[in-house]
């Protein structure tokens, strides 16, 4: 899809109530069903989200709880991008810091103290 269309959809999309995104979701994902290849989310958490999502959907839960458990959904994969980030510096300056490490000169071992 070119840029100008995405950005036009987008324009129009937040103006829209969650109830009527919804529909407009359930549209695409018909659209998508009929003439695309699913696309599957990347990571396990998008996944998770968009499963939690669709089961509250089929469970026919008002919008504001679906709306509500997306949000709190949505803050705990920042949590964890961030934790995972963290993680990942962590492990690269540890990296860096075997790497960069001096050898130690090789010392004789110290003679065993006799009575």
């Amino acid at each position: 899809m070119n840029e100008n269309l995405k950005q036009r959809i987008l324009r129009r999309l937040e103006a829209l109530s969650d109830e009527r995104g919804y529909q407009i979701l359930d549209y695409v994902e018909f659209l998508e069903s009929k003439y695309a290849e699913r696309v599957a989310p990347t990571n396990v958490f998008a996944r998770v989200t968009e499963t939690v999502e669709d089961v509250l959907r089929a469970g026919k839960m008002p919008v504001r709880a679906i709306s509500g458990t997306m949000g709190v959904m949505d803050s705990a994969s920042k949590v964890m991008k961030g934790v995972a980030a963290a993680a990942q510096a962590v492990v690269d300056e540890a990296i860096q810091a075997a790497q960069t490490r001096p050898s130690a000169p090789d010392r004789p071992a110290p003679k065993p103290e006799q009575r």
